[in-house]
């Protein structure tokens, strides 16, 4: 969000994102820096959501906004730069960079969003502070003192070394870029967080970008809209009024708005817009439908994992969504696997007593973790037991020579098996059977052949009742 032009302005805390590698100490610095224990209490260790908090350093205010580091989250990642300022791109100086650090670099470019390095875990006998300094040069990070402009930081977060330090730094960072809001103007912000509390309902969480955001005040976002009955502080604590680069929790949201959308004080006529959403969900769900696959109803405590996990099952072949909610899993979920033959897989859920009685008594399948790897793994696995993932053949087509009627001329590379003249496949196109096709003539070095191993290149003509292009597989 691009800083205020308008008359007026107020100077406003700065919004920091911290971001690198899993595993690299970015919950750990927050710890210290908030003088809490968030990260032992994370499932695995690894923080599985975004969330923001206030700390004070040198009597001035910085919201951390706490971003998930392993590869599955990209999505959440991208989400948090796009919300923050500034950012801090940890990297371990035992590990250097890593493929997730490479995407967080990426990401804080395409997003335009400055940010300071912490070289993390100094105190470590194995650090080599000379060697991650060098790799972040190979990487397009030019750090000061090394030919560029990005200002660095070797910490321990472990220890605080340096820590304050980094602080000073991004204080740096922030008077640079001048940071303002407009008190006048209608509240607006960004949804970081959205779930549905079994006592207290709909409970969105945001961080207010301009404005002031009070009590009472009408909200709206692309997809939702209510009116502020509650406001509370990261802390927890209610308050009638919440200033730009606060966190809030707000409830009042008549449903739950998508996370990573703009929300602002005003009404809209959601109807029309929220319609259109579901008959676009009804029209993707039939085109997936396809025999072959396995059904699964995706049930997670947050809006937030609930977008990340159906994201990540979506890639899997021989899988279809047929239901995802947020909240418990009930006996109603129950029903509804019945009826679409399909397996609950639960995050960070608990198993009603009805629906655990009733899951039995059916032969409905639950599976629960509170790790998302964990939980795709089992899908994996559940794929792999069904037997409907194994495929016998596979060629990847990388020319394409003609068309007439429903014969076209192509040519392949074996990549898994054996092809042979006559054989009946199906076209793959980006993880989707776009059609099938049969074999008519088999070629190899132009020589007509009845096979070709896997590693070998070959022509052939297929009759086909789908275009074929270059880059789509057959598969049998």
């Amino acid at each position: 969000m691009p800083k205020n032009q308008g008359k007026n302005l107020t100077p406003r805390p700065p919004i920091v994102v911290v971001m690198g590698h899993v595993d690299h100490g970015k919950t750990t610095l927050l710890d210290f820096i908030r003088k809490t224990s968030v990260a032992s209490k994370e499932a695995g260790g690894i923080t599985q959501s975004i969330g923001a908090y206030v700390i004070t350093h040198n009597s001035k205010l910085i919201t951390f906004v706490d971003t998930p580091g392993h590869e599955a989250f990209s999505k959440m990642r991208t989400r948090g730069a796009k919300l923050a300022d500034l950012g801090i791109l940890v990297v371990a100086a035992d590990e250097s960079v890593k493929p997730q650090t490479k995407e967080a670099i990426k990401i804080l470019i395409d997003s335009g969003t400055p940010y300071v390095v912490a070289i993390n875990k100094i105190d470590k006998n194995n650090s080599d502070i000379e060697k991650t300094r060098n790799d972040l040069m190979q990487a397009g990070v030019l750090l000061e003192g090394y030919g560029g402009n990005i200002s660095w930081q070797a910490i321990s977060a472990k220890t605080g070394e340096g820590v304050n330090e980094l602080l000073d730094l991004i204080l740096l960072s922030a008077e640079m870029e001048q940071l303002t809001y407009e008190p006048e103007s209608k509240a607006s912000g960004v949804i970081i967080e959205s779930r549905m509390d079994n006592s207290r309902g709909l409970t969105i969480a945001a961080v207010v970008k301009n404005g002031v955001l009070k009590v009472g005040d009408e909200i709206i976002s692309s997809s939702a809209a209510g009116k502020v009955k509650i406001l509370e502080n990261f802390l927890g604590k209610r308050v009638n009024e919440l200033r730009p680069s606060s966190p809030a929790l707000i409830l009042g949201f008549e449903t739950l708005p998508q996370i990573g959308e703009e929300f602002c004080v005003g009404k809209i006529d959601l109807g029309e817009s929220q319609n259109q959403k579901a008959t676009d969900k009804q029209s993707i769900l039939s085109a997936e439908e396809m025999e072959s696959k396995i059904n699964f109803i995706i049930k997670a405590d947050v809006s937030g994992s609930l977008e990340v996990i159906s994201e990540i099952i979506k890639t899997i072949s021989d899988v279809k969504i047929t239901g995802e909610e947020i909240g418990d899993i009930t006996d109603g979920d129950i029903r509804n696997a019945l009826n679409n033959k399909a397996i609950i897989l639960g995050f960070k859920v608990k198993v009603t007593k009805a629906a655990e009685n009733l899951a039995k008594a059916q032969e409905v399948k639950i599976i629960s973790s509170g790790v998302i790897y964990e939980l795709v793994k089992s899908v994996e696995e559940e794929i792999k037991n069904s037997g409907k993932s194994k495929i016998i053949a596979e060629l990847e087509i990388l020319a394409t020579f003609g068309k007439k009627n429903n014969r076209q001329v192509i040519g392949g590379r074996v990549n898994i098996g054996s092809f042979k003249n006559n054989s009946s496949v199906e076209i793959k196109r980006q993880e989707q059977i776009i059609g099938k096709a049969r074999i008519i003539n088999l070629q190899c070095g132009k020589q007509d052949v009845k096979g070709v191993n896997e590693g070998n290149e070959c022509g052939m003509l297929v009759e086909a009742d789908a275009m074929i292009n270059v880059g789509d597989k057959l598969i049998y």
